[in-house]
């Protein structure tokens, strides 16, 4: 069976362009006896299709673009809503944000299928050219131009036709209909004709009190009173178009492809798919949107590696096929552009686009996609723009779908944000609009291939093997840690490496966000977040998970970050049996970052004083570390600082190590040194008492040069100690011997 689609559309809104696209599907469903598709594309005037005819949609358009099975008579009836004349129809939502938010390009394989599945389908495509109508005009066999007899609709239905010939549509596919004709009006069908540069096809007479009822009713006029004057119209027009085979005839017409790309072309707008006349873009959007339409590229298993290259093998002969059909002598000049162009089409089709690249180069350790046309990249410490771009913004929710799906995470107009993590478990957030005002926007934190360890911290200058040896100590005595840090300062992958100092026969628990933290033990329990429902129900916090937690007999307890309340229980379990426990927090030096937890334990609201919270944190947290990124790029522990317990209302803090920055070489790398304060801390001494033997070497500058300028090398041992306003009264803490009077002696 041979179908044909005719799509209704009108100059300006008032015309009753929606109201005769209705009634033609229930004429010609009566006049043929045959099923009609009746799809409503009006995004403006959302949902008044539902009025007109009174069929109450199961499902919407939007739900029907979505869809990612195959479209066959079987499949299609899960979305259609049935009337008893022989209408099947398909809505638009009621809410006008969910209408605008509809894939145009989904819909592509349901309009190449509806023709073998129903004889007419009768589209409603509004009065606007929206991607939407477009795609249905792509694939019609007629367009209605539905025009009244006023000026004003006069003007703007002979602007759209201009436009639509501009387009390429040829002039015999445009059929204009006269709605609300009146006898004696000035405006006669000839004077419309004359107007707008064509004949008028079918006219249909001004019947405002049957058209009234009907929609009081919740009717179509064919049900509500067939023989009224607009009815007996409406149904000349379906038995002329019958009669003289108008559709047969129209279905040999070349039509034109990729409208979409056309008149982002003609308009210079950068629109989908010929971005300022590109033609390259336009290219890969054709071919991508071919390929959607032959194949289901989202159905299949992302954890079965054999089944995703059997999928990318079938794709890459498909995008040759397809690439076969165009003409790209101009475009395709060497086997390279063929085989680069095919290589795009397949990572924006299976992968992630543009960012596969940037994912493979492992220099790269950010990347950021503010909407499509703007890439940016960290490399090196230093942010670049990347010189590709996405073929439009679909491709950018396309990569962003693709993935949270595997991880259970969803992304929509009420959630328009998410966080998420790649298969090597790179952190991923993204955020769309209507939040997002220029487009889809991804944020990659990408995590090395190879898992760190404290032997590359040393190599590459961001602490010393005096500091690695000591952190290493202070992990297997079961020293609770906070790593302190600002964003992208390197706080995931020192905790990480902090991870890997655990004994291998102690039980982890890990609780995150978005599962980033990578131990190397075996014994780990990863626990994660869960979003709320689509109901608004079923949320999980940190705050959740850390009570869960004490629940499972930890021997250590690592949370990826406190945000909130879930800092209180932290300090409780660090404090009540849990040592070596270990989490970070945003701040931008310990003294900051005492404040910082003080103020995340108020928001759990135990109503505790400032001094009682500051008493616990200082009996609870042994070490703050303080990871900074530099202004060179460059990422360093500045800090590790002991907490000494109180002194009146103030925490006592006594640095053990810091970097001192000495300024800037030629290239503008910064120069500067680790430095060892000379302070033994108090858990070293307990340790020794216990038999263990610590180097007391650790704490002195007397150790190799890590590539530091000279000065670095010659730091007299038992170095005054630095920082000493972190310290009150710039004291030592009582009953431990000042490293100041050491030095004198």
């Amino acid at each position: 069976m041979a179908g044909h689609i005719i799509t209704v559309i009108g100059g300006k809104g008032g015309v009753g362009k929606s109201q005769f696209a209705a009634n033609l599907a229930f004429a010609y469903a009566a006049e043929n006896r045959n099923k009609v598709l009746l799809l409503d594309f009006d995004q403006k005037a959302s949902g008044d299709q539902n009025f007109i005819t009174g069929i109450k949609s199961k499902k919407t358009i939007k739900d029907l673009s979505e869809f990612n099975g195959s479209v066959d008579p079987r499949s299609i009836m899960q979305f259609v809503s049935a009337h008893p004349m022989g209408v099947q129809y398909v809505g638009m939502p009621d809410d006008v944000t969910a209408s605008s938010g509809i894939d145009s390009e989904g819909l592509g394989k349901v309009l190449k299928a509806a023709p073998n599945m129903y004889p007419v389908t009768i589209i409603d495509g509004g009065s606007e050219l929206t991607p939407l109508t477009l795609k249905a005009l792509e694939y019609s066999t007629a367009i209605f131009l539905v025009v009244t007899p006023d000026i004003l609709a006069l003007n703007q239905t002979r602007r759209l036709y201009s436009e639509l010939v501009t387009l390429l549509f040829p002039k015999d596919m445009l059929i204009l209909i006269g709605n609300q004709v009146q006898k004696g009006h000035p405006v006669t069908p000839e004077v419309m004709g004359k107007t707008i540069g064509k004949p008028v096809f079918a006219t249909v007479p001004k019947d405002d009190q049957t058209c009234v009822q009907a929609l009081n009713a919740k009717k179509p006029v064919m049900v509500v009173a067939k023989n009224s004057t607009f009815a007996k119209a409406v149904v000349d027009c379906v038995r002329k178009l019958t009669q003289k085979s108008v559709l047969k005839t129209l279905a040999r017409l070349n039509k034109p492809k990729d409208v979409q790309a056309s008149k982002a072309s003609s308009s210079g707008d950068g629109g989908e798919g010929a971005e300022k006349g590109n033609t390259w873009t336009a290219l890969k959007s054709r071919i991508h949107k071919s390929l959607v339409e032959e194949m289901d590229l989202k159905k299949t298993d992302n954890d079965d590696p054999k089944a995703q290259i059997i999928l990318r093998e079938q794709t890459k002969k498909m995008v040759v096929e397809l690439l076969n059909k165009e003409d790209t002598k101009s475009i395709l000049t060497s086997r390279d552009d063929m085989n680069q162009i095919v290589k795009e089409i397949l990572d924006e089709a299976l992968g992630l686009g543009p960012l596969e690249d940037l994912l493979a180069d492992k220099q790269c350790s950010e990347i950021m996609v503010i909407g499509p046309n703007k890439i940016y990249y960290e490399h090196s410490g230093k942010i670049k723009k990347s010189n590709i771009t996405f073929t439009n913004d679909r491709q950018v929710l396309s990569v962003i779908e693709r993935i949270v799906a595997p991880i259970g995470r969803r992304i929509d107009e009420k959630t328009p944000y998410v966080d998420a993590r790649l298969q090597d478990g790179s952190r991923v957030h993204a955020i769309i609009p209507p939040c997002a005002l220029d487009g889809c926007t991804i944020t990659i934190r990408k995590f090395p291939e190879n898992r760190l360890t404290y032997k590359d911290l040393v190599k590459f200058d961001s602490m010393t093997q005096n500091m690695a040896d000591f952190l290493r100590i202070a992990v297997e005595a079961h020293k609770n840690i906070i790593v302190s840090g600002g964003t992208g300062s390197g706080k995931t992958t020192l905790i990480n490496v902090l991870g890997s100092f655990i004994p291998a026969n102690e039980r982890v628990i890990t609780c995150e966000d978005s599962a980033e933290l990578d131990l190397p033990q075996d014994h780990v329990v990863r626990l994660e977040t869960r979003p709320p429902s689509l109901e608004g129900d079923g949320e999980i916090d940190i705050r959740c998970l850390v009570k869960q937690t004490l629940r499972m007999r930890p021997d250590r307890i690592v949370v990826g970050e406190c945000r909130g309340g879930e800092t209180l229980d932290m300090l409780q379990a660090m404090g009540t049996g849990h040592e070596g426990s270990m989490t970070t927090v945003h701040s931008n030096n310990p003294r900051e970052c005492i404040g910082r937890i003080e103020t995340l334990v108020q928001y759990a609201g135990a109503g505790l004083s400032a001094k009682a919270i500051r008493e616990m944190i200082s009996n609870a947290v042994h070490l703050i570390i303080q990871q900074s990124r530099l202004d060179d790029g460059s990422r360093r522990v500045t800090y590790v600082t002991e907490l000494g317990g109180m002194q009146g209302d103030v925490v006592i803090l006594q640095d053990i190590f810091v970097y001192q920055q000495r300024g800037f070489d030629k290239s503008g790398k910064i120069q500067g040194e680790f430095q060892a304060t000379g302070f033994i801390p108090k858990f070293i001494e307990i340790l020794e008492k216990k038999g263990y033997n610590v180097p007391r070497g650790l704490f002195t500058n007397n150790h190799p040069p890590q590539k530091k300028p000279a000065a670095a090398a010659s730091a007299p041992a038992g170095q005054k100690p630095a920082q000493q306003g972190n310290r009150p009264q710039g004291k030592a803490p009582q009953g431990r011997p000042d490293p100041r009077k050491k030095k004198k002696e």
